[in-house]
């Protein structure tokens, strides 16, 4: 296999400061926050961080207003640098 995985990982990612963003939008601002998260823990660029569509919709399934206080992601960086994350 090509891409190999060199490093997996599950985090409890908190969300508590999504509460400072404007009410409507709070969703908005928990996705830049998980973004930020795996930049700063699995060390990666920004823009090779792939997040996979359950977690936007864990984030987004009470509305813009209401996101989760935490999830649990699991990541995966490759070889190229590239991360995945999914809803463990």
């Amino acid at each position: 296999m090509a891409d190999d995985i060199v490093k997996e990982q599950i985090y409890t990612i908190p969300l508590r400061e999504v509460k400072e963003a404007p009410r409507w939008k709070r969703s908005k601002h928990a996705l830049k926050v998980i973004r930020s998260y795996l930049t700063k823990h699995m060390k990666a660029e920004p823009d090779m961080i792939k997040i996979d569509k359950t977690i936007n919709e864990k984030i987004w399934e009470r509305g813009a207003e209401k996101p989760p206080l935490s999830i649990r992601i699991r990541a995966a960086k490759f070889e190229d640098g590239e991360v995945q994350a999914e809803l463990a």
